[in-house]
């Protein structure tokens, strides 16, 4: 391999490890919870009563688990039978017990 070549290839490597750790903080602080939208075993972490961490939700659409969307999109999502997505918990679709 030529010197130029080696030089383009520590080049190309070093460009592409500083673009992704300035990428990664802009798209974590892009997403927000929004609650009522993850269908049943695919909420994330930390949902309300009835679940424990990511996975747990019982019912799909339950009203106290999340999921994290980009921002600005959880109340326009379309979501079955006229139900909306919330920034905060709600006290639909919860699971019975």
């Amino acid at each position: 391999m030529s010197h130029s070549m080696k030089t383009l290839a520590v080049a190309s490597s070093f460009a592409a490890a500083l673009a992704a750790q300035f990428a990664t903080p802009a798209a974590a602080e892009e997403m927000e919870k929004c609650f009522g939208v993850a269908l049943a075993g695919q909420n994330d972490c930390a949902a309300g009563p009835g679940t424990t961490c990511a996975g747990t939700a019982k019912v799909d659409y339950q009203g106290n688990s999340w999921k994290l969307v980009p921002a600005g999109t959880c109340a326009t999502m379309e979501l079955p039978d006229g139900r909306m997505g919330s920034l905060e918990a709600l006290d639909r679709d919860l699971p019975q017990g």
